[in-house]
């Protein structure tokens, strides 16, 4: 009995799918250069202050983190699908009040505050999709006029005041404070809000078909894919997960938040699923890749704000990575610079 061996010429000419790919490869170029950069940057702030990188500490970073990686994640699945979503900071701070107000009206049912908050996430959401599809409006202008709807609705509702207080009930000081196998619990919601997406992306038809619409929807189209349902299913989603990140600002902060903590959120989620990989343009981008830089923007705030560096120096440095996310993107591409010669 004779085994069949292959030769190096041989396995050279083999087709790609079936050589192995190393770990590194896998992991690929993009998430390479951020695990360097989040490295770069512990160790920068590390040894600046003994203190930085400390198990407490860390653990700050990924609480502060969670808020924005929750959002980030939704937002890379909507970028992926060639939309935008620029309201989910005001989206967030309508199910915060929402939360704690239906809480203390409702004799302390934290499960009531919470659902109630789910279901106006739905409906702001949804709506942001249906105006985006029946309407015919470009989605940066809708999720713009959504940023300032839902933050002016969350200023009514609540008088512009934090609204309620949560931390005498188990269920919000245990979302808020608690902790499972040493891991605080807002860090495992991530987790597990992560790896359904993930699967949801790479392991099921929905996935490969919000690839292809982001890709090209005239294609999509002739496929046979409902692209309108399938905007307006993404911007729910969005709106259900905005939602459980308003909940658990309300459990970090104790009370109903209608703008503190929630301004600014959409564009910390726009510039890590950018820095993550996403292709502004719709088709291309991970989960993966957006955790990694929802990291490295939270060890970088964080670090900027152990050393007392003003915080104002925290959104220049934001608005810096975003644009140089966009521009490493068009130069991978090849795209040209605008109104200049190829």
């Amino acid at each position: 009995m004779t085994t069949a061996t292959t030769s190096p010429a041989e396995a050279e000419k083999a087709p790609p799918a079936a050589r192995k790919r190393s770990p590194l490869a896998a992991l690929g170029g993009q998430n390479l250069s951020l695990i360097g950069a989040l490295v770069v940057v512990l160790g920068l702030f590390g040894a600046l202050n003994e203190n930085y990188l400390s198990l407490s500490n860390l653990q700050v970073i990924a609480e502060a983190a969670t808020i924005t990686g929750l959002l980030a994640i939704v937002q890379t699945v909507v970028i992926i699908c060639g939309g935008l979503d620029i309201s989910v900071g005001s989206q967030v701070g309508v199910a915060s009040v929402v939360s704690a107000m239906v809480f203390t009206s409702t004799g302390s049912s934290a499960f009531v505050g919470m659902l109630a908050a789910v279901g106006v996430g739905v409906l702001v959401g949804a709506l942001n999709g249906l105006v985006i599809v029946y309407g015919r409006v470009n989605p940066t202008i809708a999720t713009l006029a959504g940023l300032a709807a839902y933050k002016g609705l969350a200023q009514l509702l609540s008088d512009g005041r934090a609204q309620g207080y949560v931390l005498n009930d188990p269920v919000f000081v245990f979302l808020g404070r608690g902790k499972i196998a040493g891991l605080p619990v807002m860090v495992w919601i991530l987790i597990v809000v992560a790896i359904a997406v993930h699967v949801m992306l790479k392991y099921t038809d929905i996935g490969r078909n919000l690839y292809a619409i982001g890709g090209n929807d005239t294609a999509a189209r002739l496929a046979g894919i409902n692209i309108n349902k399938y905007l307006v299913a993404v911007y729910a989603l969005i709106g259900v997960v905005a939602a459980v990140a308003g909940i658990l600002l309300t459990a970090r902060t104790g009370s109903g938040q209608p703008v503190s903590g929630s301004e600014g959120l959409e564009l910390k989620a726009i510039t890590a699923a950018a820095l993550g990989g996403c292709a502004l343009k719709g088709g291309k981008g991970g989960v993966g890749g957006t955790l990694l830089a929802v990291a490295l923007l939270g060890a970088l705030e964080n670090g900027l704000t152990v050393e007392g560096i003003n915080t104002f120096w925290q959104n220049v440095a934001q608005g810096a990575l975003l644009v140089a996310a966009v521009v490493i993107q068009q130069r991978r591409n090849g795209e040209r610079a605008v109104g200049l010669p190829h």
